[in-house]
């Protein structure tokens, strides 16, 4: 999380405090029954309501007395129902429950993810997918160099490093749910779309940063540094890097993603090498790199003003971001440095962030219909 985003939840939890003294609080939630009131901000430890009609649910509790066969608690009435997160307040028929600013991914059967590894176990890997547990990549999960469709053998578990390592970024999809609760993911990436990444840099935006659907891979043509690849993970990376013939995670352009049917099995042999297990990034040039980076600004200023990110979402803030570049310095621009376009007269960068940010999301959001 960024400095940014610290600072919104510290000034979100300000103004929850601000509603404070005994007779604000209690003002306050004497009004929960009035269904015109939009869902209030609590903290931890708050006091939600006294009322004895409502229900706690999940992020409350009620504390313990000695009405209730516990230890007593100072001036804590039974009927006392108390926030344990920090979050809005969802009213379900007389069920209070508190919806979490934050929360971790959760994962689904069919989600297409991008994770770090964590560590190398005999025949597995563990992946970190920033859910609450890590997920389990298994040797037998994984193509071969070269295609090969055998046995794994004790060679390949000697080997094991060769193909991912500690700290490696791979794409992969959610193949089952393992667990007492279903709360362990094991991964798959038995297809050419998947795989090492590299050629590119990784965007967090947190769970539920990233909409659910058709398409989480797409390529997007900029403006001065040629095509740029997009994964979006339903785990809130998203992945842009430089687009190549063989795809963002070193698999064919026909490999899927796209809307496109995948290899056969007869041609992947030919398609899939050694590379998709290099490490080596490729060359980049300067233009792309600074698209690269206008598309990680253009994510987080999406993320920055609590604007999901999806496809069709993010190409136009990209172009609003486009225009107001050119609107803003001009044709009077070197855009073939590194880093961000610069004024030639004078010497004036320009970025995607701040009230900047948020002009080229709201002109993104108007091209696209969405308020």
């Amino acid at each position: 999380m960024d400095e940014g985003d610290e600072m919104d939840i510290d000034t979100l939890i300000s103004r929850a405090r601000r509603r404070g003294g005994p007779d604000g609080v209690n003002k306050h939630r004497a009004s929960l029954d009035d269904d015109s009131l939009s869902m209030p901000l609590v903290t931890p430890g708050e006091t939600v309501t006294q009322d004895p009609q409502w229900m706690r649910g999940h992020g409350t509790y009620i504390p313990l007395t000695a009405a209730n066969g516990a230890l007593p608690v100072a001036s804590a009435p039974v009927t006392t129902i108390i926030s344990t997160l920090a979050g809005t307040l969802v009213k379900t028929n007389k069920l209070l429950s508190i919806s979490p600013l934050a929360t971790r991914y959760t994962p689904q059967i069919g989600d297409l993810v991008l994770g770090r590894i964590h560590s190398v176990q005999t025949k597995r890997w563990l992946v970190d997918i920033t859910s609450t547990s890590l997920a389990v990549l298994l040797l037998s999960s994984i193509n071969l160099p070269g295609g090969i469709l055998r046995r794994r053998t004790a060679a390949d578990e000697l080997q094991i490093r060769g193909f991912f390592s500690e700290g490696d970024l791979l794409v992969a999809e959610v193949q089952s749910l393992m667990g007492p609760e279903g709360g362990i993911a094991s991964l798959h990436t038995r297809s050419l779309r998947y795989g090492k990444l590299r050629n590119g840099t990784l965007v967090a935006v947190g769970g539920g940063g990233v909409v659910r659907g058709r398409r989480h891979v797409w390529t997007i043509t900029t403006a001065a540094g040629g095509e740029v690849d997009i994964v979006a993970g339903v785990n809130g990376w998203i992945w842009i890097a430089k687009s190549t013939s063989n795809g963002p995670a070193g698999g064919s352009e026909k490999a899927g993603g796209d809307g496109k049917p995948g290899v056969s099995i007869t041609r992947l042999e030919e398609e899939s090498s050694e590379g998709i297990y290099s490490s080596v990034n490729d060359h980049i040039s300067p233009a792309t790199r600074r698209e690269i980076a206008r598309l990680t600004q253009c994510v987080r200023a999406m993320a920055r003003w609590n604007v999901p990110v999806d496809e069709a979402g993010l190409n136009a803030v990209y172009e609003a971001s486009v225009s107001e570049e050119l609107e803003v310095m001009g044709e009077e621009m070197d855009v073939y440095t590194e880093g961000p376009a610069i004024d030639r007269r004078a010497g004036v960068a320009y970025w995607v962030d701040g009230e900047r940010g948020r002009k080229v999301v709201e002109r993104g959001l108007r091209a696209l219909g969405r308020k």
